[in-house]
């Protein structure tokens, strides 16, 4: 009896992460914004002193639940220049928590969005100021390159086939 009611227990807990989360943005000003998570019973926020550019959720690393992907504008220890960052972060035990915060992926990041079965597409330029459009998967640590749908074009092109 005592195992039945841990496993009980064990899938309401499964179901309400899986089921009952919302991700959200708040803003307080230009440059602050609280990444929001609501559950039935909690509500977590995450501190994120940056401008934010985009936002989107999705179940990015595949194991079932929704993830929040937030687009920071922001500098790091490796690039001095304020740019265009893709944060993700996943809910843990009803707490927001960083699952990846990347610096950058494989151009200068103009735009993202997730499209469908864990695929984050970006639109990127390039030093040459051409632009392409690549999708990436979470790879167990991270985003890794998967393809181009189009690369060495003009903003206008690749827009086109980012919105598709």
């Amino acid at each position: 009896m005592r195992f039945l009611t841990l496993f009980v227990c064990m899938v309401w807990e499964s179901s309400l992460s899986v089921h009952s989360q919302v991700f959200s943005m708040e803003q307080v000003n230009d440059s602050t914004h609280y990444l929001v998570l609501r559950t039935d019973s909690t509500t977590d926020k995450w501190l994120l002193p940056y401008p934010v550019y985009q936002f989107q959720v999705g179940d990015v690393d595949g194991n079932g639940t929704t993830d929040a992907l937030v687009g920071v504008i922001k500098r790091t220890r490796f690039r001095p220049e304020k740019d265009r960052r893709l944060f993700i972060f996943k809910n843990k035990n009803t707490l927001i928590r960083p699952l990846w915060m990347g610096s950058k992926l494989g151009g200068i990041l103009v735009d993202f969005k997730y499209t469908k079965d864990g695929i984050v597409r970006s639109l990127e330029k390039t030093l040459k100021d051409e632009y392409v459009v690549a999708e990436y998967k979470w790879q167990g640590f991270g985003l890794g390159f998967e393809r181009f749908l189009i690369k060495k074009v003009t903003r206008e092109e690749a827009t086109k086939v980012f919105n598709q």
